[in-house]
C-alpha cells in the first residue's frame, strides 16, 4: 500500500476496507456464519497485532462471553457451566470452521433461563421482605460461584432484589417521616383537619416499595431484554471475540454503525427528537434545539408516538410495542421528506403531526467558546467535546474548521490567551487533530504513525501560517484520550502549550479504521452486516515515545474526581503494549515564553489550593465507597450507614459552593442566536456558570496571565487559509 499522507488520511478517517480485502469470494448463505467469516478474515489480515486463535484465545473468549451474558450470575446454573465447559478450548476451532454450536447452545439456554428468571423475580417480589433480620448481600459477583439448585437461584434473586428494594423502602420511610413532621407543625384547628396525615404502617411502606421495584424490573425486561433479538445476542458473541485483539476493536451491528457515524459527525437526518421506550410506548424525552420538531412546536417532551406514516404511504404503521430501533428507522429519513406522526399528547388528546425531516446538528458535540476578562486582560476558552468529522465529506463541518472559526472570533474580541479544554474528550479523527495542531505552530511534524511491517509515517503540518501564536493552555484529565493525547503531546513536545490536568491522560496510543462489512461481499443478499472498528496502527509522539498505557503526563498535575478510579487504557482488558520509536525531526517553539517558571509557579499555587485538596479527599472517599462489596440488609444498620455517609459527605459540600470572581460571556454571533433560540441560551448560561465555579479553568487563566507577562505577543497573527 502506498504510504503517503493522502492515503493515510483516507485510512485514518476510518475509511472503508481497501480493494485488496475484497478479492476473496464469500458464499456462505447463513448470515451469522457469513458475518463470522468476514470478521475473522478482516481481523487476521487487517489488525495491527493479530492474535493466534488457539486454545488460550478460546478460553479468554469463553470467559468474557459468559461474563457478558450473565454478569450477576443470576441466570446460569453450575450445571449449565459444566455443559458449556467442553467448548472452552474449542471456540477457536469453531470460529475457523464458522461453527455456531457454542453460541447456539448458550443463546438457547440463556433465553430459557431468562423466562425462568421472570417467574422467580415475580414470585420473590410477591412476598414481604423482612428488614429486621441481620443478613448481608455481597456485590462481589466475580467471586460468587454459580448456583447449583433452583433453591439457591431463588435465594440469590431474593438477596439481590432485597438489596435493590431497600433503597426504595428507605425513600418511602423518609417521605413518611417528612410528612409526619410537616403535619405536626400545622395548627390542629378545623381548617387544617383535612391536612392531617394518616401514617402508613411499615408493612404498607414495604409493600409500596416492592411494587415500585417490580414495576422497574418489569420495565427492564419489557423494554430491553424482551426486545433483544438473536442478532443482538450474536453481536455480543462477536464482540467477545474481537475484544480479545484489543479494547478498541469493536463490531457494530447495523443500528450501532449508524449511531457511531452520527456521533462522529455530530449530525443526523430526521425530526430532531430523542426517544425512549417506556413499557410499550415510544416517548419523546428531548427536542433537539434547532431541529424540525423543535421548530415546528407541535411536539413536546412527554408526547407518545403511536403511529408513523411516510409521505408515499396511505396507511400508518402502529409502533406501539415495537422495538425502539425499528421505530426510529421509520421516523428517521432523508432531508426534505415528510413524515406523519400520530401523537398522544401529554394531556391525553390524540392528533396527527406533519414534520419535514432535516439535517439535525447535535450542538453538544461541537466546539463552543467563551470570552472572559481577568485583570483587564481578555482570555478565550474553547471547549472541544470530540474531534468530530463528516466521514462522507471531510470539507464539511469538522472540529478543525470550527476551532479555527472560534479562534478568529475570539481574536476579534481582543483575546490575549487561549484555554483549550480537552477534558473528557475521547478523541476522534486523526487528520482533524493534525489540522488543529497546525494552527498553533509554523510547520513541522505533529504525530508519527506505524503499521505492522511498514516504516513509520510522520504526519506534518505543512502550512507555515499560524492561527494563534499567543499563550496557550490545554486542560486534560484521565478521560482525555486518543486524538486529545496527540494534540496535548505535540504541544508539550514543541513547548507550545502548558498542559494542566491529571497525572496522566487515558493512554490510548492506537488508531482504528472503520470497515463497512457490506463492501466486503459482492452481491450480498443476507442484509446489512454492520461494520468493524479495527485497530490498524499505533501512533507515537514526535519525540518517539508512545502514549499507549502511559498517556500524556501533565506539566501541572492536579487531582480530580477520577484520580483514584481505574479508568485508563492500562486498566482495560487486552491492551496493546507500550513501545517507542525514533524521534521525528522537529524544533521547539521559537517564541519565548518562560514555561519552566510558569509551570513552577502554577504547581505551587495548586499545591496550596484548598479546593483541590478537598477534591482529592472527596475522590479518595468516593473510591472507598466504590470498593465496598458487602451491604447490610438490616434496615437499621443500612440506615445508620447511609446517615454516616451523608454526614461524612457534608465535608465536601464546599466543592459545589466554590465560586470565582470571573464572568464568562458568549461571543456576539451567539448572543444574536439567543433571540430565537432560548434553549441554546439556557445551555450556554449553564456552561458559563460551571466555568465560573471551575478551579481548573481559574488556574488555566492564571497560567495564561503568567505567560502573557513573560512575553508580549504580536497583536496580529498570520491566518491560515
Amino acid at each position: 500500500m502506498k504510504r503517503n499522507y493522502n492515503i493515510l488520511v483516507l485510512v485514518l478517517l476510518l475509511a472503508f476496507a481497501s480493494c485488496s480485502f475484497t478479492t476473496k469470494t464469500f458464499s456462505d448463505p447463513n448470515k451469522d456464519k457469513l458475518l463470522l467469516q468476514v470478521i475473522t478474515y478482516v481481523l487476521e489480515r487487517g489488525h495491527f497485532d493479530p492474535q493466534d486463535m488457539n486454545d488460550e484465545f478460546s478460553m479468554e473468549v469463553y470467559s468474557d462471553y459468559l461474563d457478558n451474558l450473565d454478569p450477576l450470575k443470576r441466570y446460569f446454573y453450575q450445571s449449565d457451566i459444566d455443559e458449556f465447559e467442553k467448548y472452552k478450548t474449542e471456540i477457536d476451532d469453531q470460529i475457523k470452521a464458522y461453527d455456531l454450536s457454542f453460541f447456539n447452545l448458550t443463546h438457547e439456554r440463556l433465553l430459557q433461563r431468562i423466562e425462568e428468571a421472570k417467574v422467580i423475580y415475580k414470585e420473590v417480589l410477591s412476598k414481604p421482605f423482612d428488614y429486621t433480620i441481620d443478613e448481608e448481600f455481597s456485590s462481589d459477583y466475580d467471586s460468587s460461584p454459580y448456583v447449583k439448585t433452583k433453591k439457591e437461584m431463588k435465594e440469590r434473586w431474593r438477596k439481590q432484589l432485597k438489596f435493590s428494594n431497600i433503597s426504595n423502602y428507605d425513600e418511602l420511610v423518609i417521605e413518611q417521616e417528612n410528612l409526619e413532621k410537616n403535619a405536626d407543625s400545622q395548627d390542629e384547628d378545623s381548617e387544617n383537619e383535612s391536612k392531617i396525615v394518616t401514617p402508613k404502617t411499615s408493612q404498607e411502606i414495604e409493600k409500596e416499595a416492592r411494587e415500585a421495584t417490580l414495576k422497574s424490573i418489569d420495565t427492564y425486561y419489557t423494554d430491553y431484554i424482551d426486545d433483544m433479538q438473536r442478532k443482538d445476542w450474536f453481536s455480543m458473541y462477536i464482540n467477545a471475540i474481537v475484544a480479545e485483539f484489543d479494547p478498541h476493536t469493536t463490531y457494530f451491528a447495523p443500528e450501532d454503525k449508524d449511531v457511531f457515524n452520527q456521533q462522529m459527525s455530530g449530525k443526523l437526518e430526521g425530526i430532531g427528537a430523542r426517544l425512549q421506550k417506556r413499557m410499550d410506548n415510544i416517548k419523546i424525552v428531548e427536542l433537539i434545539s434547532g431541529g424540525p420538531a423543535w421548530r415546528g412546536k407541535d411536539l413536546e417532551v412527554g408526547d407518545i408516538i403511536m403511529k408513523v406514516r411516510q409521505e408515499n404511504e396511505e396507511q400508518p404503521v402502529n409502533i406501539v410495542g415495537m422495538r425502539i430501533d425499528d421505530a426510529i428507522k421509520l421516523i428517521k429519513g432523508p432531508k426534505g421528506t415528510n413524515v406523519y406522526l400520530t401523537i398522544k399528547k401529554v394531556d391525553g388528546t390524540v392528533e396527527d403531526v406533519k414534520i419535514t425531516r432535516d439535517i439535525v446538528e447535535l450542538e453538544e458535540t461541537y466546539a463552543k467558546s467563551s470570552i472572559v476578562e481577568k485583570d483587564n486582560k481578555k482570555f478565550g476558552v474553547i471547549d472541544l467535546p470530540k474531534f468530530y468529522v463528516d466521514f462522507e465529506d471531510y470539507k464539511k463541518r469538522n472540529a478543525a474548521s470550527d476551532i479555527k472559526q472560534e479562534i478568529e472570533r475570539l481574536k476579534d474580541e481582543g483575546m490575549e490567551g487561549l484555554v483549550l479544554d480537552l477534558r473528557n474528550n475521547g478523541g476522534g479523527s486523526l487528520p482533524v487533530v493534525v489540522d488543529i495542531a497546525g494552527m498553533f505552530i509554523k510547520d513541522g511534524p505533529v504525530v508519527q504513525v506505524r503499521s505492522t511491517g511498514e516504516p513509520k509515517e510522520v504526519l506534518d503540518d505543512k502550512d507555515k501560517s499560524i492561527v494563534w501564536d499567543g499563550p496557550l493552555v490545554i486542560l486534560v484529565n484521565e478521560l482525555s484520550a486518543s486524538a486529545s493525547e496527540i494534540l496535548a503531546a505535540a504541544m508539550q513536545d514543541y513547548k507550545r502549550a502548558i498542559i494542566i490536568g491529571s497525572k496522566q491522560t487515558y493512554g490510548k496510543g492506537t488508531v482504528q479504521s472503520f470497515y463497512d462489512l457490506n463492501r466486503m461481499i459482492r452481491g450480498n443478499k443476507e442484509g446489512d452486516l454492520g461494520a468493524l472498528k479495527l485497530t490498524t496502527q499505533k501512533y507515537y509522539r514526535i519525540n518517539g515515545g508512545s502514549v499507549q498505557l502511559e498517556g500524556v503526563k501533565s506539566d501541572v498535575v492536579v487531582p480530580d474526581r477520577y484520580s483514584f478510579i481505574d479508568i485508563g487504557e492500562k486498566d482495560q482488558e487486552n491492551p496493546l503494549s507500550w513501545d517507542e520509536i525514533d524521534a521525528a525531526d522537529y524544533e521547539s517553539w521559537d517564541r519565548y515564553f518562560d514555561y519552566d517558571a510558569t509551570i513552577k509557579s502554577s504547581s505551587n499555587r495548586m499545591k496550596d489550593n484548598e479546593q483541590l485538596k478537598l477534591i482529592e479527599a472527596n475522590a479518595k472517599w468516593v473510591k472507598e465507597r466504590m470498593d465496598e462489596k458487602t451491604h447490610s440488609l438490616n434496615y437499621t444498620t443500612y440506615r445508620q450507614r447511609l446517615d454516616l455517609n451523608e454526614e461524612q459527605a457534608k465535608q465536601f459540600d464546599k466543592i459545589s459552593d466554590y465560586k470565582t470572581n470571573l464572568t464568562f460571556e458568549s461571543l456576539p454571533y451567539e448572543t444574536r442566536l439567543f433571540e430565537n433560540d432560548t434553549i441554546l441560551k439556557e445551555k450556554r448560561e449553564r456552561w458559563h456558570t460551571s466555568l465560573s465555579q471551575d478551579v481548573y479553568i481559574e488556574e488555566a487563566l492564571n497560567v495564561l496571565e503568567d505567560l502573557k507577562m513573560s512575553y508580549s505577543i504580536k497583536k496580529v497573527a498570520t491566518v491560515k487559509d
